[in-house]
């Protein structure tokens, strides 16, 4: 526990702390922390009286549900102390069960009402206060003076002692993890999202049982936890925590607040990125924070994509792989942004930007005459929305990249032209493998030319070897929403293989030498008229990963059985492109469906051949995990989460969680136990949508938790 919290009293006693007696301005330490202003002060009032007077009262007297923000108490408390350590302690604290709901700006502006109300004045240097630094908080932030409980000593000792054992994460440890850690997204440079532990496995995993919970901040939320050293780290909504990973004690957080008018609700952050003593996490104001692993310290902020509307509404919906010092990660949406989305990467000492790579190719470049004629300003999309790939061997990083956001650009005559002509749409619905020093394509191989169907794929890039042609041969395998799954040579981009897990009718035959295909002409739009698309544009398969026993070669991918009547609506030859899809959707089930929405595949990749079928009413919700134990855990959008047997698909156990994980669960081990951990609540969008095939199942209120499971 912080050292913060043992000062609460009820939902807002941690408050205690907030304001000084009546000389603020002396109480406080003069330092980097910001000034404020009168302005501020009066801007700060009406927040204070929306958020803070039920329980402090009008005059900052307190009530029975808070105490008073005056008195001797409180200037015992802050005399000596900074204005940085007072900021900090109201950004991390409140309000109670809210934190971040206020910007940067408005927290600022009731820090300042508060200190006014004590001091009876302004401060005489009244200079625009700048927006503050985001600050840590926890066992190794938040203590500012000595303490005399000897049991918050050994509390704050062990905590000291955990976080100090922390060990730097090398070039050679992302390698070669081990076993006991998770250090990206899918574990591993290869994507796999396969664990070598085995304590846990087919013969006890029955007798799982919670080992502790810890509530998160709400927010959309599709987070990967990462563990090292048997630390473990996550991420939501304003909060980046560090919990001990065998008991759940908080070890630090670091809080951020946003500029006024954004919110954490629509972010999906995905997966955090370790290298060195630096956590990286993107935030929901399109910037990619270090923070130091030891105490949460901010170290570095970079923003990548810009605020407002100069952002074009660009994301940061992905997650974060570090390759030899560099952090690269891909920008997604951009509806409204010319010129598509991009990967950057950056230094992972500085936070400088290195190198951007354009996915929707320009004029001169490969590709870039592939967009109908169209100025780059009238190209849009190409998402990158989840973590890259990397062979250490070929030293190539492998992303995976979305569709247009744009159709008119592809289907439409330009103006003064009679036809439609090059409109593959490059780099759209393409994996590309990229030199990750510079930046530079190695090479692409487009999985889906001209996607005016939003059926991407921009999904995670497994990297496994497999004998192709009596020889082993490292493969790239990769699957867009229509659920057919390809493999490339992982060198060149050779075409090797495809895949069908049979839930589609976009394609007819795929030419087993080059990977081209023959589309379904009953699909191809035609203006005003309805057509039948299986799997709509929410797709048969979509965020939620997929695993890879690399040992069996089998690959395991969460299905939705799902179609759609879609139209088209032409814009005419003299629109100019805004961005924006021009096809009309309709979900509905498959023709003679029987009502079971949920498959979970798996798939011989040596063989070529679907190994069993498991299907279910209830849509799956969640990426999924395989490990050494012989076992595939995912859960479903009716809240459960279960553990199949990888040989044969039976349940071998399953339990109700407090809402769906919509997430991606890992496993780890922290003092020689194997532990099973998950976040659930406040899920995706793709668990939105698929809970409109089963009406029945409604999700609970919002809320998210991580749920650690352990043998006994």
């Amino acid at each position: 526990m912080p050292y913060v919290a043992r000062w609460s009293r009820g939902a807002a006693g941690a408050l205690l702390l907030l304001a000084s007696a009546a000389h603020a301005q002396g109480l406080l330490i003069a330092d980097s922390g910001t000034p404020y202003t009168a302005d501020q002060a009066t801007q700060g009032r009406p927040l204070y009286v929306q958020t803070c007077q039920s329980c402090h009262g009008a005059a900052l007297e307190g009530t029975q549900f808070g105490p008073a923000l005056t008195g001797a108490v409180f200037e015992g408390h802050w005399r000596g102390r900074t204005r940085a350590a007072f900021s900090q302690q109201i950004r991390t604290t409140m309000p109670p069960g809210r934190l971040g709901s206020l910007s940067s700006e408005a927290y600022a502006n009731v820090e300042s009402y508060i200190l006014q109300a004590n001091a009876g004045a302004a401060p005489a240097d009244a200079r625009a206060a700048p927006r503050p630094q985001n600050q840590a908080a926890g066992m190794m932030g938040a203590m500012q003076r000595p303490d005399k409980d000897p049991q918050y000593l050994a509390a704050l000792k062990s905590h000291t002692d955990k976080l100090s054992a922390l060990t730097s994460v090398t070039d050679a440890a992302l390698q070669h993890p081990a076993a006991a850690d998770w250090l990206m997204g899918r574990r591993t440079y290869d994507g796999l999202g396969y664990s070598p532990l085995s304590q846990i496995n087919r013969s006890n995993v029955q007798h799982l049982r919670t080992a502790w919970s810890w509530v998160l901040p709400p927010s959309v939320n599709e987070m990967t936890p990462l563990i090292h050293d048997g630390v473990l780290f996550v991420s939501s909504g304003p909060a980046v925590q560090a919990l001990d990973a065998a008991t759940g004690d908080l070890l630090w957080q670091y809080l951020r607040s946003l500029p006024s008018g954004q919110g954490f609700g629509s972010s999906h952050g995905r997966a955090l990125a370790i290298y060195g003593e630096k956590l990286f996490a993107p935030t929901a104001d399109g910037h990619l924070v270090a923070l130091e692993t030891r105490t949460g310290h901010l170290l570095w902020d970079h923003e990548i994509v810009p605020s407002g509307a100069a952002g074009g509404g660009l994301a940061l919906n992905g997650a974060p792989i570090v390759v030899k010092g560099t952090v690269i990660i891909g920008v997604s949406l951009g509806v409204g942004n010319p010129g598509g989305c991009f990967i950057v990467g950056l230094d992972a000492g500085s936070g400088k930007e290195k190198w951007r790579f354009h996915t929707i190719a320009r004029p001169g470049q490969p590709g870039g005459d592939s967009w109908n004629g169209a100025p780059v300003e009238e190209r849009f999309g190409g998402g990158v929305w989840t973590i890259g790939s990397y062979d250490p061997a070929l030293d190539l990083v492998y992303f995976g990249i979305g569709n247009t956001y744009d159709t008119a650009t592809l289907l439409e005559p330009r103006s003064g032209s009679a036809s439609v002509s090059s409109n593959d749409g490059l780099y759209t619905d393409s994996t590309v493998a990229l030199h990750p020093d510079t930046g530079a394509l190695a090479w692409y191989f487009q999985h889906q030319k001209r996607d005016v169907w939003d059926l991407d794929w921009v999904f995670e890039q497994s990297l496994v070897r497999l004998n192709v042609a009596g020889r082993p041969k490292m493969l790239v395998v990769t699957g867009g929403k229509t659920a057919l799954f390809e493999a490339m040579d992982a060198a060149t981009g050779a075409f090797v293989f495809s895949s069908d897990v049979g839930v589609q009718n976009l394609v007819t035959a795929v030419d087993p030498l080059t990977g081209e295909k023959q589309m379904n002409p009953a699909i191809q739009p035609e203006a005003g008229k309805a057509k039948l698309m299986c799997p709509n544009s929410i797709g048969a398969r979509n965020w939620q990963a997929t695993a890879l026993n690399p040992d069996s070669g089998v690959l395991f991918v969460p299905v939705l059985e799902n179609c759609a009547d879609y139209t088209y609506t032409p814009r005419g030859a003299a629109q100019t492109a805004q961005g924006g899809l021009d096809m009309h959707f309709s979900s509905r089930p498959p023709p003679h469906h029987d009502g079971n929405f949920g498959r979970l595949v798996a798939i011989d990749l040596q063989k070529r051949q679907i190994l069993w079928t498991h299907r279910q009413r209830i849509p799956f919700a969640s990426s999924t995990l395989a490990t050494a134990g012989g076992l595939l855990f995912t859960g479903d959008v009716d809240r459960y989460f279960a553990a199949y047997d990888q040989a044969t698909g039976k349940v071998l156990w399953r339990t109700r969680l407090a809402a769906a994980p919509e997430s991606s669960p890992v496993t780890f081990a922290a003092h020689g136990h194997q532990y099973l951990a998950v976040v659930a609540g406040s899920g995706s969008p793709m668990g939105s949508a698929s809970r409109a095939f089963v009406p029945d199942v409604v999700a609970p209120a919002a809320g998210v938790t991580l749920i650690v499971f352990e043998l006994p």
